[in-house]
């Protein structure tokens, strides 16, 4: 995906990659973003919130975590880090692990994605992740909904005055 790519500024006011993810406008429910941010000030996340149960929880959650995040450290059988944000959100409170991976092609706009398939012990979250060709981790977790091949065809770079700070 080589529209993916580092953003250089002297003083990012967001995150320095792109965020891809389902453009809000796209979404018929109340959208979250939040931002992971390190101790120097650096981005070490985006992961965007949507919520289509009207305040009740999130339905989904979008998660682009670059090369070297501390979210991206989890322990072998432990969820990833978006699939524990959608769950605490939603007030689920029993532990979920990881029984399982599949790894699965899938085509976005012109290139092809290795779509790796994650299986939870809680069946009603789907949960995919995927690597960008700048080292970002992408992880959608549903809620109550599979994950089809069609959500690929909605992701896009959204753009970087979304996650500016006033």
């Amino acid at each position: 995906m080589a529209f993916l790519r580092r953003r250089s500024a002297p003083t990012p006011a967001g995150p320095e990659f792109d965020v891809l993810a389902m453009d809000p406008g796209d979404w018929p429910g109340d959208l979250g973003a939040g931002l992971l941010p390190a101790p120097d000030g650096t981005c070490q996340g985006v992961f965007l919130r949507y919520d289509l149960f009207g305040g009740r929880g999130p339905a989904m959650i979008i998660g682009n975590l670059p090369e070297g995040s501390p979210a991206r450290e989890i322990e072998a059988g432990q969820p990833p880090f978006e699939v524990a944000q959608l769950l605490a959100a939603l007030g689920h409170e029993e532990p979920v692990t990881v029984t399982g991976t599949e790894d699965t092609p899938v085509m976005h706009q012109d290139n092809l994605l290795i779509v790796k398939r994650v299986t939870l012990s809680e069946d009603r979250v789907s949960c995919v992740q995927f690597d960008r060709n700048d080292k970002v981790l992408v992880t959608i977790a549903s809620w109550e909904r599979p994950i089809t091949d069609d959500l690929y065809a909605l992701l896009k770079p959204l753009p970087a005055e979304l996650f500016q700070q006033g």
